[in-house]
């Protein structure tokens, strides 16, 4: 059995610590946070067994193998090298994993040399429909994909990354290699998910696919409209069919299957996703030959598309993926909106 520490203990880690009742492979054993009344809250209630106010203290003494850190995005580095230093073998990061140009080329490096895997908390991509309809269209019932539109009514930086990494899933794990893009908004400019209220892009996958991604105000409602962080939506058109997946229900056209539809809870899915995700880590760390779907790689793949296309709204012009980003976007953006 694997032992597993959580950094954090806000809103978030809720769904980490939750999945922990049906993570099959390991045990959630001690929980940080800075916050005292926080931390004893959370692990009573979670009945975790070791509390610590200190991340490096509790990784010394409790030598984890899976470290969940569930911080603000500012602060994902300094965690990923004090994991590196101490030995552990595997970090669970919250998304989104960068917000700009400096985050991504510091942690791109990073990667280049660690030993310890990074996994980036995409759990969607483990959710059992998500996975049905994955591979309803991976074994070719839809025909050849031509078209993924995916949209989240929240912003890019807060939601937006959730879709872009189903819709690289959906292209068969493929890479995007241009992106054209605008934004515009700077209300959603906040300290913890900084981004432009809006955005849309147009992504061409080095497969010939073509995706769409839309995420704020100008997203389509497919759920309450008072709760933007449900409104997120995948569909894939191919040359016989589709699939529709949304937060909360799912439907799809096949020539076999013909038209079908359904409801599901996105409570259910989201427990059960995070508890699988959670374990094809130690699936990874037990064999080299079943990467995660959400490794540092892929992670980096997605959030490169994010910055070219901010760097297109700002150029007006097509980037080609990956593209180097080299200078503040989120600094350039601010100015021009």
């Amino acid at each position: 059995m694997y032992k597993s520490c959580c950094l954090g203990c806000g809103p978030r880690a809720r769904g980490h610590a939750d999945a922990y009742k049906h993570v099959k492979k390991a045990r959630l054993e001690a929980v940080c946070d800075a916050n005292a009344e926080r931390l004893a809250k959370f692990a009573d209630e979670f009945r975790i067994p070791r509390r610590y106010a200190d991340v490096r203290e509790m990784l010394e003494k409790e030598k984890p193998d899976l470290l969940h850190v569930v911080t603000q995005p500012q602060q994902r580095l300094e965690f990923f090298q004090l994991a590196e230093e101490l030995g552990v073998p595997a970090v669970l990061v919250e998304k989104p994993l960068c917000l700009d140009a400096a985050d991504f080329n510091a942690i791109a490096a990073f990667g280049q040399t660690a030993k310890t895997k990074v996994i980036v908390n995409h759990q969607l991509r483990y959710h059992p429909k998500t996975l049905e309809l994955l591979e309803i269209v991976r074994s070719g019932e839809i025909g050849e994909v031509r078209l993924i539109d995916g949209s989240a009514r929240y912003p890019l930086a807060g939601q937006g990354t959730h879709v872009l990494n189903l819709m690289l899933a959906y292209a068969g794990d493929h890479r995007p290699t241009r992106v054209f893009g605008q934004v515009s908004g700077k209300r959603f400019f906040i300290p913890h998910h900084p981004c432009p209220d809006s955005a849309v892009g147009e992504l061409v996958f080095d497969s010939g696919v073509h995706g769409l991604l839309a995420c704020g105000e100008n997203a389509p409602v497919v759920h309450d409209p008072k709760v933007d962080w449900m409104h997120k939506r995948v569909a894939v058109y191919g040359t016989q069919g589709f699939v529709h997946w949304t937060m909360n229900s799912w439907e799809l056209f096949t020539p076999e299957r013909g038209y079908q539809r359904g409801e599901k809870s996105y409570a259910g899915e989201d427990v059960l996703g995070q508890a699988a995700m959670t374990d094809a880590i130690f699936a990874w760390l037990e064999d080299a030959a079943r990467p995660h779907f959400n490794r540092l790689e892929v992670s980096l793949a997605e959030s490169n598309a994010v910055l070219g296309l901010y760097h297109s709204a700002l150029e007006h012009a097509v980037v080609p993926l990956p593209w180097s980003p080299s200078y503040c976007l989120l600094d350039a953006l601010r100015a021009r909106l």
